[in-house]
């Protein structure tokens, strides 16, 4: 019984400190922001953008290609100007995205960075 209650102890203790051993805090919004809004804006914004105009359904989630082609290493093939051409005029079987001249210059930076 001693033995049981002691176990139980040593299990309910590793809890403890382990629950307390939280991972560590996100920085806030405001912090990830800075002044080089161009290259880091980027990457939550681009993400949000990057799902919000329906660019997963045809590139996937985690730019695998899905329907369209992969953009995972998107960079490595072409510059942040030509990939925002793409994005605003289309190309091939690719139609053009209604964003905003900023909004594709934001996407355009995040996807170039991919290489």
């Amino acid at each position: 019984m001693m033995k049981m209650k002691k176990v139980l102890s040593v299990v309910l203790l590793s809890s403890l400190v382990l629950g307390a051993c939280g991972g560590e805090e996100e920085p806030k919004e405001e912090e990830a922001k800075t002044e080089d809004t161009a290259t880091t804006a980027g990457s939550g914004e681009a993400e949000e953008l990057y799902s919000n105009k329906s660019c997963v359904g045809c590139h996937g989630q985690d730019l695998e290609g899905a329907n369209g082609p992969e953009l995972a290493k998107i960079g490595a093939k072409l510059s942040k100007d030509e990939i925002k051409d793409v994005i605003i005029n289309g190309k091939g079987s690719m139609p053009s995205i209604d964003v905003t001249d900023e909004e594709a210059e934001t996407l355009a930076t995040w996807l170039a960075e991919k290489k």
